[in-house]
């Protein structure tokens, strides 16, 4: 009884290593289903595209946003875990884990002291990634207006994305800009050779608007000096006149000549500057960003946001959920015609009887499928894992069946049939079992355990 009551019981360490062991297996499937399904989806295209001819060529636009934003990330997700080390070799990884911007800058003190310095010497917080800063970011680069709070995308270190971002707007240019990320160091954690750091940044310089070599991605290109942006950052901080002091570790790192994670070149000295803010006065009455509380230091805290691919997934799950309404809503409007095609069908007057209950219950099973995905994309919007898991299950027998009655010949994956809820399957998948919808979920799942304990 001892024994079992081990295994098995809530409280359990080992019980909790077993789940988390099922868990890791069930969304490394779903992200290895994910990946195939998206090969499968971009040959589908272009035979889709070869099919349609020069007419149509409007369909190459299709296949580039599902290479560039569904394959070609997931594929370098794949390889980076194969063949990067997972410890602090002084560069950022991108999402996909691909080696981003270096490591070029360290800060002694507080949030609140980083920030204070930050805003005096005249730098831009910028606004955290959300669909609305997403469009407003496209919509401003396209038209050239300004955005000095225009955000950034993430980057990682210690496992994390930054946790806030300075700017500087170039020109009234949403294309040009500096930009410096922060992430906050391990609790107790010591650089290289011992020495200490409460933030570690990376500065980089924004010159214009391109494509990502390795993702095809439309992204920002860096000026390759990053030492030219890192010697910005910290003589625009000295001459705030804050207090700040600066010490440089010299050949922290070999000078080297790379590629960060859009394919721009960058060359660095391999000197790491530490500013140190321990000094800077905090005015009682400046407004400052919200602080972040304690945990700020772990890979998961309480407060965290909910990461763009959760809310990506949900939004597609509406609208698949939306096209089933729509669905069902003209087969009621149309149920005279309904009930003709499905009379027709039968021999005998007594199965011609049966025929409106039959009708009636497909379209009321429908109706309450349709409104259990509604409340399972709910759940996946407040965080739920298990809905999320539930979710990614539900689209990957879709994806299943269609592709079995593809390669039976039974049926085809065209616009006019299939095609376009396939893609949107697919990209559940891909949200939905993405490294930040995951751990987002997981996170919040080990949280409402410990507080039912």
């Amino acid at each position: 009884m001892t024994k079992t009551g081990t295994l098995l019981g809530p409280a359990s360490g080992l019980s909790e290593d077993r789940r988390g062991r099922i868990a890791r297996i069930v969304d490394g499937w779903f992200f290895a289903f994910g990946t195939a399904a998206a090969v499968f989806l971009a040959y589908v295209l272009l035979t889709e595209a070869f099919a349609r001819g020069w007419a149509q060529a409007w369909f190459i636009l299709v296949i580039y946003l599902v290479i560039a934003y569904l394959i070609l990330p997931r594929l370098h997700t794949v390889l980076s875990r194969v063949y990067l080390p997972d410890y602090f070799i002084g560069r950022t990884r991108t999402r996909e884990g691909i080696l981003g911007d270096p490591v070029n800058l360290g800060f002694r003190g507080s949030e609140e002291q980083v920030h204070t310095a930050m805003l005096t010497a005249g730098w831009t917080l910028a606004d955290d990634l959300g669909l609305r800063a997403d469009l407003r970011i496209v919509s401003s680069t396209l038209t050239r207006r300004s955005y000095p709070e225009a955000p950034v995308s993430s980057l990682y270190l210690f496992g994390r994305p930054q946790a806030f971002c300075y700017q500087q707007e170039v020109d009234g240019s949403p294309g040009k800009r500096h930009h410096v990320r922060f992430w906050p160091t391990p609790e107790g954690w010591l650089l290289p050779g011992g020495y200490q750091a409460d933030w570690l940044a990376a500065g980089t310089y924004d010159r214009s608007v391109g494509i990502s070599v390795f993702t095809l991605q439309v992204t920002h290109r860096i000026a390759d000096d990053v030492d030219d942006e890192r010697d910005h950052i910290v003589g625009s901080i000295e001459a705030a006149g804050v207090g700040a002091s600066t010490s440089v570790i010299e050949n922290f790192s070999t000078g080297y000549h790379s590629r960060n994670g859009g394919g721009d070149a960058i060359m660095t000295d391999g000197n790491l500057p530490i500013v140190d803010l321990t000094a800077v006065v905090v005015p009682p009455t400046a407004t400052l960003p919200p602080a972040d509380a304690p945990p700020i230091r772990s890979l998961i805290r309480a407060g965290e946001p909910r990461p763009l691919d959760t809310t990506v997934g949900v939004l597609l799950m509406v609208v698949a959920s939306l096209s089933s309404i729509l669905s069902g809503v003209l087969l009621v409007t149309d149920w005279k015609h309904v009930m003709a095609e499905a009379t027709a069908t039968v021999t005998t007057a007594d199965d011609a009887v049966l025929v409106p209950w039959v009708v009636g219950f497909v379209i009321g099973l429908s109706a309450a499928v349709t409104l259990s995905y509604l409340v399972l994309a709910w759940r996946v919007h407040l965080g739920g894992n298990l809905a999320r898991l539930l979710a990614m299950a539900f689209s990957s027998t879709s994806i299943a069946t269609l592709t079995a009655t593809y390669l039976a010949g039974a049926g085809g994956l065209t616009l006019q049939t299939n095609l376009i809820g396939f893609a949107v399957d697919c990209s559940i998948i891909l949200a939905l079992s993405g490294t930040e919808a995951r751990d987002w979920a997981r996170g919040r799942q080990r949280r409402t355990r410990r507080t039912r304990a």
